[in-house]
This record gives structure tokens, sequence and C-alpha cells, in this order.
């Protein structure tokens, strides 16, 4: 059920009729990452019963769709027209429609489109329910073996401007960090790593999570850089960092207490 009631109508004195407009939800529905048993039994039901799908890429999207018979209707939603399409998708669902939002693959809003709408409907009090559901991060950092307790995620950097600035802000962070790249630039990347962490910093490069190939390789920045210098490297790319070592801090002698 909707969050709010809509009508287009209003009386000289204020009030409205009787008949109002349930607003619709907006459903995220994460999808999987690479092997189709990572569906929940909730995000096919909720595709189902959708109104309407928004998807990243209709064409990768429609395989998926037809794979769990889902045959609601499939409008895009990416980056290059969600600015455009947030407040008309808003106004659809505070006339009543439930749209269920889906990238290629993952969670959308993290690394992929979904954050504008997101913050469109709730500012405008529509109720957003994000389904729990795969991302390619959380596997990968887990996998890693180091600490995830605490955790910083970057996703995919700057390329060029900033990209220096969040590399030299980062060298201090102590939390295990979190970045997305593409196979093509995994190796310059991890090169920068190495230059701006220290060559000997601990990595793990998570690639084709959940797939027949997954792999996970680990060590320091400067054997993991060597390693895919040789192994081309392929698929979707996770790359978990070790934080910085913690600081040690300098006991105060005797003397210096007694001085305080």
């Amino acid at each position: 059920m909707g969050s709010q009631f809509r009508t287009g109508i209003s009386f000289h004195d204020g009030s409205t009729p009787q008949s109002e407009v349930m607003a619709g939800i907006l459903y995220i529905v994460p999808t999987p990452v690479g092997n189709l048993e990572d569906m929940t039994f909730r995000a096919i039901r909720v595709l189902k019963e959708a109104d309407l799908i928004l998807a990243e890429d209709t064409r990768t999207s429609s395989v998926l769709l037809k794979h769990f018979e889902i045959k609601g209707r499939l409008e895009s939603h990416h980056k290059f027209n969600e600015h455009k399409t947030a407040a008309m998708i808003k106004e659809r669902i505070l006339a009543g429609l439930n749209v269920a939002l889906i990238s290629d693959a993952g969670t959308p809003g993290i690394s992929d489109p979904g954050f504008l709408l997101v913050r469109t409907c709730a500012q405008e009090g529509i109720e957003v329910q994000t389904l729990p559901g795969a991302t390619a991060f959380v596997p990968a950092l887990v996998s890693s073996g180091y600490p995830c307790d605490r955790f910083c995620f970057e996703g995919f950097l700057p390329q060029k401007k900033g990209r220096q600035t969040r590399l030299m802000e980062l060298a201090e962070e102590q939390r295990t960090m979190i970045f997305y790249e593409s196979p093509y630039r995994l190796v310059k990347t991890l090169e920068q790593f190495a230059e701006f962490f220290g060559a000997e910093r601990e990595c793990s490069v998570a690639r084709e999570i959940s797939k027949k190939f997954e792999e996970h390789k680990r060590g320091s920045l400067v054997d993991v850089a060597a390693w895919y210098r040789e192994h081309e490297p392929k698929g979707e790319i996770v790359i978990i960092v070790a934080g910085a070592p913690e600081k040690k801090k300098e006991k105060k002698s005797y003397k210096d207490r007694e001085e305080e």
C-alpha cells in the first residue's frame, strides 16, 4: 500500500473531494551480480506485481525478467536521463503507480543510477522500500580477510580531476577501503595505489563475484599489480585495500608528566 493520499482537485475553502488517490511505492530491487540463483523470492514477487519497472539497460534486464517470467512494463532509467525523468516518475508514483527500479546488476544507487530518484521521492514523502540483496562489494570485502567491522566505500574514483587529491586524503585512512574499477584500468590503478599508499600495503582484488570464474588475488599492491600485468583481467572488479596502520601514540615520560 502507498504512503500518502493524492488528489488533483481542491475546493475554494481548502477541502478535498471524497475520492482520493493513494500514492504508490518506489521499490529498489537488487538483482544478481552474476549467479541468477542469487535472486530473492521477494524480488521476483515485487517485480511481477509492479506497475512499472525502471531498468538501467532494458536489453540487459529483459534477459533477467524473461528468465523469471516477469512480464511487467519496462522503461529505461539511466545516468544519462535520470535528471530529466526523476520528477516525472515521482508524479506517476503520486498518481498511484507502484514502481520498481533495477540496475544491470547489484543494488541501484550503489555506483549505479538510483540516488536522484530516491531523493526526489523521499523529499515528496513517497514511501521507498529497498529490498535486501546482491551487491558486489560485500562478498569481496568479507572474502578479503581484512577487517570489515569498519570500512570506507569509495566506488569508482574520479578519472582525472580530483583523483590525486582523493588518493592523498585516503593515504592515512585506517579503515578497510573498497573501490570499483574497470579491468582495463586495474593495473594502472594498483600502481597508483602503491605510489600513494605504499608499495607493501596489502590488497585483495575480487573478480567476477558469484560467477563461474570468480577469483580473489591477495598480496601487496606491487605484487598484485605485477600479477595482472602478466594475466589480463576480465569482468567486474572490486579492489579491497587494507587500511593504514594505526599510528602509535608516544608515551610521555615521567619527567614530561611532572612538568605538566
